[in-house]
C-alpha cells in the first residue's frame, strides 16, 4: 500500500527502485509489486554503504539533523513523525529549499576541487524536467504560491517539539559496583 500511495503522489513515472539489503526493504510484497508494475528492482552489495551514497548523504540533512539520535519506538512517535513527514517537512524541503548537487570533479596532483551546480528546489529541478506530470506540476506551483514559508516552518518546529517529547532516550545501565 505504501508504495502505491508513493507511485501515485510521483510526479513523474516511476522506473527502479534501488534499495539496500534491509529486510523492510528485501521481500516478496516488493518483488510482485514491481513485477506487476514492471519497475526495476535493484539493491546495493551488502556492507557497502556508499553505494547509495546520495540517501546516506539525505539520511543526514533529512533525518538526523532533524530527528537526532533519539529512539522513537512507541506507534504514536511513528504516527507524529509520518505526519510531519507527509504534511509540512515535505512542502517546506521540495518546494522552498534549495539543495546543491556536483557538477564535477577536477583533480589537480593531489587535490581534488569540487564544482557544484547553483542550487535550486527540488521543484525548480522537476519543472525543468520534461518527463513530469503537468497537471501534478502545476498543483505543486499552485502549492508554492499559496503557501507562507515562515508559518510552514512555525508549525514544524511545534510538530517537532512533541515529537522530541515522544522520544524514548536511551539510558545507560548504572554501573554494579561490587559490595566488599
Amino acid at each position: 500500500d505504501a508504495m502505491k500511495q508513493i507511485e501515485q503522489a510521483l510526479p513523474f513515472k516511476l522506473l527502479g527502485i534501488d534499495s539496500d539489503n534491509g529486510s523492510e526493504f528485501i521481500n516478496y510484497h516488493l518483488k510482485a509489486f514491481c513485477d506487476q508494475k514492471q519497475i526495476q528492482f535493484t539493491r546495493g552489495r551488502p556492507y557497502k554503504k556508499d553505494d547509495n551514497a546520495h540517501i546516506e548523504q539525505k539520511n543526514w540533512t533529512h533525518v538526523r539533523k532533524i530527528l537526532g539520535y533519539l529512539r522513537y519506538d512507541s506507534p504514536k512517535a511513528l504516527d507524529a513523525i509520518n505526519d510531519l513527514y507527509r504534511q509540512e517537512l515535505r512542502i517546506l524541503q521540495n518546494l522552498f529549499l534549495p539543495s546543491m548537487k556536483l557538477s564535477e570533479k577536477v583533480r589537480v596532483g593531489s587535490k581534488l576541487t569540487r564544482r557544484y551546480d547553483k542550487p535550486p528546489t527540488p521543484l525548480e529541478r522537476l519543472l525543468a524536467c520534461p518527463q513530469a506530470d503537468p497537471a501534478k506540476l502545476l498543483g505543486l506551483k499552485r502549492l508554492r504560491e499559496t503557501t507562507d514559508p515562515f508559518a510552514l516552518a512555525k508549525i514544524i518546529e511545534q510538530k517537532l517539539e512533541r515529537i522530541y517529547q515522544l522520544a524514548n532516550p536511551r539510558v545507560s545501565p548504572s554501573p554494579v559496583i561490587p559490595q566488599p
